[in-house]
This record gives C-alpha cells, structure tokens and sequence, in this order.
C-alpha cells in the first residue's frame, strides 16, 4: 500500500474554489465536521463523502465524522469511497475510531467506476457494512515506503506481513474472505464488486446502485459490530444529514496532490529567489515563503524522492549562479533541464494518480525558467550600463577641444559643459571633438573623436 494518493488534478481545483461555498446542491442538510447537531426526536443517517487523500486531514475528517453521529444518536454513518491507497497510519487510526463506534458504519465504494485500493481495501474490510456500487473495484493492498523508494527484500516482507496480519484480524472479526483479504496484500489482488460478493464467504456484504439503495437495502438488516453484538439497522424515514470537510480541512487536503505541491514549491523558489536578487522586494520573499511551507506540508504527505528534491535545489542553483557567473546561457540551460528531471521523480510511486503529469511539469518549469532568464537579462544589462555620476562616469565621454592640445602638454576641453584640463597622445587642434580615455585627479585624457 502506497503511503497516500491523490484525486484527479481538476477535481482538486474544483475544492479550492468552492473552499467557502455550499456544497448543499442535493438539497440535504449539511454541517461540516467539526459541528455537531443537537440530539433530534427523528432519526438521522450521516452521510461524509471521502474523495481525498487517505492522510492525517481525511483521517481528522472521518474520526470527526464519528464523533459527532455517535454524539446525535445517528442510525447510520455512510462513508462513500473513492480512493487509490493512503497513509498506513491514518488508516489505522480511522479503524481503531472504526471499530470503537457506537454508530454503525457503512463504507460504500461509489460511483460506479470508482476504486477503494490500498488503504480503501482495508478501511472496506474494516466498516460494519461493506458496500460497492456496480462497476467498481477493491484490493491491490501491497506496503511500500512512505517515501516511494523501492524496500528491501526483507523489510518488503516484514511490512507485508505486518499490513496481512492487520488485514486478517479485521476481515476475521467481521467474517469476512479471509483469504481474499490476505491475497489482496500480499499478491496485491483486486476485485470487482461481483467477484467480492460472490466470493465464499463474500469480501463485502451488498451492491447498491446509490445511497438511497443502499439505505433500502439495509434498513431492517441485522450488523454484527466488531465485538460480536448485533444492531438491527432502522433507516425508515431517517433525515439524511450531509458532513462536510470544514473549510481548514478542505484547503489542507486540497493542496496535498502532487501537481499543486509541485506548483507551490516552484512558486516557493521563484518568490525567494526574486528576493535574494531584490533585497527589500518582502512581497517575492513573503509568497514565496508561504508557498514552501504549504508545499512542504503537502511533500510530507506524498511519497517524495529525495533525488528529485536535490534535483530541483541543484537547478534554482544553477540559475541563481547565473547571474554571478559568465556562463552564455549555459547554466540557465543546465538548470532548466535539472528541473525537468528533477520534477519528473519527485513523486515516486506506482499509482498514476501520485505522479506529476508532464502536460502540468513543462509548463511550470518553462515559465520558471523563462521568469529567471528575463530576470537575469534585467541585471546584466544594469550592469553593463555606463555609470551616470562620479569620476568613472566621464570616462567615454564626448566634449571639444578650446585650445589646443599636445603631447606632454595640457590644454583645456570642454565636457558636459565644463572646462577641463586636458593631455593627449597626439596633437588636437582647437574646436576638435574630444572623446575621454581616461580621469586622474582634475586632468582628463582624451583622444580625438
């Protein structure tokens, strides 16, 4: 199992703008997790839709859930599931909240054509009632490291076998395919919604085609909770209450996919780098402060390859030596191309979802470089400019010849209108124009134009 996985790039843009906004279209009541509603006379069926990275922000999001249905007296908590894997340690932390419930608890993995792989499989397994929608599918349960680096052999099957005891216990507890629980980890099996109830005895106990069906199919169905008591579940005429990520959870689990971490790193760099070359800017040096804290928040709960991050801080490197360093280009270049690697193997992982796409990285990395590059042109030409004060600025400059002017000899010329005295190397007749080569003390040196 993957340390953590991401939803499609849109759909996490489509979180952040709706950040404040109600999600209340369906018309159902709505309070977000961290509410709780007053004890009511009519019973009420909880509803948390879980599309999110299985990370410490969806583990606070559920765990919350479950307070506050078990704090209302709710019939029921449906949790729809749509994910490809999480972090081990939230999911263990949902699961022990789980399974100390006082509120049954339906995990639903819908809609159709959605996923619950990895840690979705075993917070499935784990649920009081587990339910699929057609067209969907569990498992590929398999450990791999936080970080996404490959495990050695014999960590490999320490881990495995750590995550198939857990696996076993849960599916045991709640009768379910012990052995279809076991494979799923350790032959990273999957398995349709037809498969896993048809299986002897079954992985999931329902298919329903929507909450409503599932909730129809339920309502008078004895559950065996995890110590071996029964509840008989009543969903007649039960209010459906919406719960809701709060707006903190909503933006934090937002910002953890692998594009966004991506994009506020480069934001990061890009506003600290401006500062370096612009002291007092504060506004660069601020953003892009922010940014690399929301990006390290992110980057700690992806699984990052550490090569990749080197890559990145080599090429910000490159092109900040840019501009000390005659290179012709070439370190703007090297550091361009270090970027594009470097970004390609930040995010380590077999899940599609957990990569930085290529359509997202080269956009980001061109405009980075490009920004750098007009940066870096700004200051080499404010460097190459000719000074305007002081002594070093007469140097080049034009003027005429008021008497004239031999060598080992001083005459007077006319610059910026002012009357100097002058030597040459060769001889000036009066009214010659002047260019000077050189300034020492009052004297100037010059040439004839």
């Amino acid at each position: 199992m993957t340390a953590q996985f991401g939803s499609t790039f849109a759909i996490r843009l489509l979180v952040l703008s709706a950040v404040f906004g109600l999600s209340a279209a369906s018309g159902l009541p709505t309070i977000t997790a961290d509410q709780s509603l007053p004890t009511a006379s009519t019973r009420a069926v909880y509803v948390a839709n879980v599309n999110s990275i299985i990370h410490p922000v969806s583990a606070e999001y559920m765990i919350q859930t479950l307070d506050v249905a078990d704090q209302a007296g709710a019939a029921l908590v449906v949790f729809t599931l749509t994910t490809p894997g999480g972090l081990v340690d939230s999911t263990r932390d949902i699961v022990t909240r789980m399974l100390a419930a006082k509120t049954p608890v339906a995990m639903f993995v819908t809609p159709p054509g959605a996923r619950a792989a990895s840690a979705g499989f075993i917070l499935t397994i784990a649920a009081d009632v587990a339910a699929m929608s057609p067209g969907t599918h569990i498992g590929a349960a398999h450990p791999v490291t936080g970080g996404g680096e490959k495990m050695d052999e014999t960590t490999s099957k320490k881990a495995a076998a750590d995550l198939a005891a857990y696996v076993r216990t849960l599916a045991a507890g709640r009768r379910r395919n012990v052995a279809f629980a076991e494979a799923a980890i350790h032959e990273s099996r999957a398995f349709t919604e037809q498969e896993a109830l048809g299986a002897s005895p079954p992985l999931i106990d329902l298919v329903a085609t929507d909450v409503a069906d599932l909730l129809r199919k339920l309502h008078g169905r004895e559950v065996r909770r995890f110590d071996g008591t029964l509840s008989r579940v009543d969903t007649a005429g039960a209010t459906l209450v919406l719960i809701e990520m709060s707006a903190r959870q909503r933006i934090l689990s937002a910002i953890a996919h692998p594009n966004i971490a991506f994009m506020l790193l480069s934001l990061g760099i890009l506003g600290l780098t401006v500062e370096l070359w612009s002291p007092g800017a504060i506004l660069p040096g601020v953003a892009g402060a922010l940014s690399l804290l929301l990006a390290f928040f992110a980057l700690q709960l992806l699984p990052v390859n550490y090569a990749g991050l080197l890559l990145i801080g080599l090429g910000v490197l490159m092109l900040i030596l840019e501009i000390k360093v005659t290179s012709y280009g070439l370190l703007t270049a090297g550091g361009g191309v270090s970027l594009v690697f470097g970004a390609m193997i930040l995010m380590d992982a077999p899940e599609p979802e957990l990569r930085l796409s290529p359509r997202f990285v080269l956009p980001v990395v061109v405009s980075l470089v490009g920004i750098s590059a007009f940066l870096v042109r700004l200051a080499v030409i404010a460097q190459r400019q000719r000074p305007v004060a002081g002594a070093s600025s007469m140097i080049g400059a034009v003027g005429d010849a008021v008497t004239p002017v031999r060598p080992g000899a001083h005459g007077q010329v006319k610059v910026r209108g002012e009357i100097w005295r002058a030597t040459s190397s060769e001889p000036i007749a009066p009214g010659s124009r002047v260019v000077v080569t050189d300034l020492e003390g009052l004297t100037l040196s010059v040439r004839q134009a």
